[in-house]
This record gives C-alpha cells, structure tokens and sequence, in this order.
C-alpha cells in the first residue's frame, strides 16, 4: 500500500488512493460493483444531469472483457488484461433538451472520483486509463455520437507488484509524487 506523504492533513481515503498496474485474482463481487456506482451517482453534476455512463465487465465475462481490453492501447494491455474488472467510462454530451453539457467530462471526473473513493474505503484499487482508441470503443460498442468513452478503469484488489514485467514493475514500487501546492492554486490579492 502507498500512502501519500502530505503537507496538510488531509481524509485518509485521499492518501490511500492510487493507482496500481497490479491486482489480486480474485473477484470483485456484483453487490461490491453496485455500491461503487451508488457512490458514483452520487457526484455533483450541472443542472443534475448526471451525464456519466459506465460499461463494465468482469474477467468472467469473457467476451465483452476481451473487447474492452482490444480497446486498450498496447501499453495499457499487459497488465489491465489482468484486473478482476473493466470499467468503461462515458459522458452524456447532450442535455436532454439537446442542447451541448459543455461540462459533462468534469461531472463524469467528479463520478470517477466518487467511484475510486468508495472503492478505496471497500478496500479496492483502480487505474484510470486514457489510452485507448476511441474510434475502436465506439464501433465495439455501438455508442451514439452523443455519448463519449472518456476513461477505461481497471478496478480489483491489490496484488503483488512482482506479478508484473518492466516497465511496469519499476512504476508500481515508485515513490508517489505530486507538484506542490504553490504549483497548482494561486491566490490573487486585490
């Protein structure tokens, strides 16, 4: 487990909360899954559209989880082939009066981020990936224009870093680290 070096204090699920390419082998189970999108629903959203959409397979599920990890690009596919469960992630980008959620890929983060907070607290880790192709997803899943793959997430229990080959390897037993706070919020004086 890689918990955050913080310079606040700040919710222990926050420092728990990383990303690792290495999972258990064992499943994650449906009322587990169900409790993840409930937290997920859960998100802020503007004029609450909730525009998240989620797709997901566990490893069980043969077909469709080899379709999600064909979506994958090819340095996503050796280690998220193994994670009990595949999540694809997609944003609504209409309001249902047609007009454009010019938001909807914040209000799907804030779901994300509700998700993998929830799974922290359960005990579970996921790995949000943006590489993959997004022409392929669309075709393999037959999405309207309207409805954007946005993020893939691998999602399980923890494993052993060891189960993993290089590059891979070397990343999971890396140092976490973030740019400081005077790098990413500024206060203006009037």
């Amino acid at each position: 487990m890689k918990v955050a070096t913080t310079t606040y204090p700040v919710h222990e699920l926050i420092r728990k909360r990383w990303s690792p390419r290495s999972f258990a082998s064992y499943p994650v189970a449906p009322e587990t899954m169900g409790q993840l999108f409930e937290a997920a629903s859960w998100a802020a959203s503007a004029m609450n559209a909730q525009p998240w959409r989620y797709i997901y397979a566990h490893h069980a599920d043969q077909e469709t989880f080899q379709k999600m990890v064909d979506c994958l690009l090819p340095g996503n596919q050796p280690w998220a082939k193994n994670a009990p469960v595949l999540i694809l992630a997609l944003a609504e980008t209409q309001y249902e009066n047609g007009s454009p959620n010019t938001v909807a890929l914040h209000d799907l983060g804030a779901a994300n981020a509700n998700l993998l907070l929830e799974a922290t607290a359960l005990g579970l880790h996921g790995h949000l990936m943006g590489g993959f192709d997004a022409a392929k997803t669309k075709a393999a899943f037959n999405l309207p224009d309207t409805l954007q793959p946005v993020v893939f997430i691998a999602l399980g229990y923890l494993g052993e870093a060891e189960q993993l080959d290089e590059p891979f390897l070397s990343r999971e037993k890396a140092a976490r680290q973030r740019k400081g706070i005077n790098e990413i919020a500024f206060h203006e004086h009037l």
